[in-house]
């Protein structure tokens, strides 16, 4: 959806290793960040703020209003609303076969972790009804993964807990942009040298 709609066009993620973007953004991006996206979000193009660690610093409600209408939360906006995300129903039905393809171009996704796609799809988004037999399967598979216990999110984002959105499928990938790497193992770089 995000590359779909274009976000990376106005969005890099790409948080570049000078100290203004480090001051603003956060930790330079890491090449083991991003090395399995397909296609590549690193950029050079700015309109917007870079999206590279978006994850967390803002509520998911917020991220869904900012989604709905931009301009009533940051009025200096240029951003198109994308409310129509939270009317489409994510179509999933065949995310298996998009695992096995992002396989075949190297993201390490194991058989359990296909097999498993849809529940743990259906347990992240609606962890009550359809997504409850496959909860622990999903705890115990990426739970901890970034380093971190409780890095699983169950919720839904848009407001309608009955059926899973585009948009809910959006802000969850905007809320974990960032989150997958434990910063603390690294050492802070001096940048006072760069320009």
């Amino acid at each position: 959806i995000y590359v779909r709609e274009g976000c990376y066009v106005c969005h890099s993620q790409m948080v570049r290793p000078l100290r203004d973007e480090v001051e603003r953004y956060g930790h330079y991006s890491l090449a083991a960040e991003s090395m399995y996206d397909h296609p590549f979000q690193w950029g050079s193009k700015r309109t917007g703020p870079d999206l590279a660690r978006v994850g967390g610093k803002y509520s998911a409600e917020w991220q869904v209003d900012h989604l709905k209408d931009p301009r009533a939360l940051v009025p200096e906006s240029v951003m198109p609303p994308y409310a129509f995300l939270a009317d489409k129903k994510l179509n999933f039905d065949r995310i298996a076969e998009r695992l096995r393809t992002e396989r075949m171009l190297g993201v390490p996704y194991t058989d359990e972790m296909i097999e498993n796609a849809e529940g743990h799809l259906y347990a992240q988004a609606d962890p009550d009804e359809k997504g409850y037999d496959h909860l622990d399967s999903l705890l115990e598979q990426y739970d901890g993964a970034s380093g971190r216990e409780g890095s699983v999110e169950f919720r839904d984002y848009d407001g309608d807990p009955g059926r899973v959105t585009e948009m809910d499928a959006i802000v969850a990938y905007l809320q974990m942009t960032g989150t997958l790497v434990d910063f603390s193992t690294y050492e802070a770089d001096d940048l006072s040298n760069r320009r």
